[in-house]
């Protein structure tokens, strides 16, 4: 097992080889999120801080950077998306997991999003930024009748409803009416149930699609699930562990 470590707090663990074309640009989104302890230099060479730089609380600022709109509609929906994030109650993802959602969705230009747990819907919007842009589509799961009135009425202020389609029961059963081919399938779930999830979802899976799952920090994450992403040859798994509860992206070979 080779281990990268970089400043900031994020480790990824990569086994076998380094990810292949797509994996290559993914990995270049990961970093862009995150924080990191030095500055980009300016031209003529290196300037860090203390050495003729600026000063590390301003370089700080410089990564610390919001979601800029680049419209009236992005904005909308990142409105609402600030309105949401302060609900930690509901175990939704952080604000920096849900950035990385939609960067890697949108890089990849997926059509067909398989959501397991959907909450009241913030992780949901989160990909529908990048959705509304590659004309693709939310199937979203969930089990909570609370959640999903709640998860209606966000998707509804954030105005990408016609984006998503609430698929409603126990997702261990209802995961199976699923048979058109899946870009990415994103687990926040049950735990113990993500090795479920993957067998039943893997071979929908396209080459060159992505198993995104929420909470990879080792004292969270099911082994059962780690071994099964990371011993398969057929599959290459990073782990991402940001300030939130960690996220492991998995690519299907080609």
């Amino acid at each position: 097992m080779r281990q990268r470590i970089f400043r900031g707090g994020f480790v990824w663990r990569a086994h076998s080889s380094w990810l292949i074309a797509t994996a290559s640009i993914l990995g270049g989104l990961i970093v862009a999120t995150v924080h990191f302890a030095q500055p980009p230099g300016p031209p003529g060479g290196p300037r860090r801080p203390g050495a003729g730089g600026p000063p590390a609380s301003q370089v700080q600022g410089y990564y610390d950077n919001p979601v800029l709109a680049k419209d009236e509609e992005e904005k909308r929906i990142l409105n609402v998306l600030e309105e949401l994030g302060g609900l930690r109650r509901y175990q939704i993802v952080s604000p920096a997991d849900g950035r990385l959602l939609r960067l890697l969705t949108e890089a990849i230009g997926a059509k067909r999003v398989v959501e397991i747990g959907t909450s009241i819907g913030y992780s949901g919007i989160w990909f529908c930024l990048a959705l509304r842009k590659t004309g693709g589509h939310l199937y979203t799961h969930e089990i909570n009748p609370e959640r999903i009135q709640l998860a209606k009425a966000n998707f509804e202020k954030a105005g990408v409803s016609h984006l998503v389609t609430i698929i409603e029961g126990d997702a261990h059963e209802t995961v199976l009416q699923h048979k058109e081919p899946i870009d990415i399938l994103f687990l926040d779930a049950d735990k113990e149930g993500y090795i479920d999830y993957l067998q039943k979802l893997l071979p929908l899976v396209r080459p060159g699609g992505l198993i995104i799952a929420h909470n990879m920090r080792p004292s969270m994450a099911d082994p059962r699930y780690v071994e099964a992403i990371t011993k398969n040859p057929e599959l290459e798994t990073v782990f991402v562990l940001m300030e939130g509860a960690g996220i492991g992206v998995t690519l299907k070979k080609r």
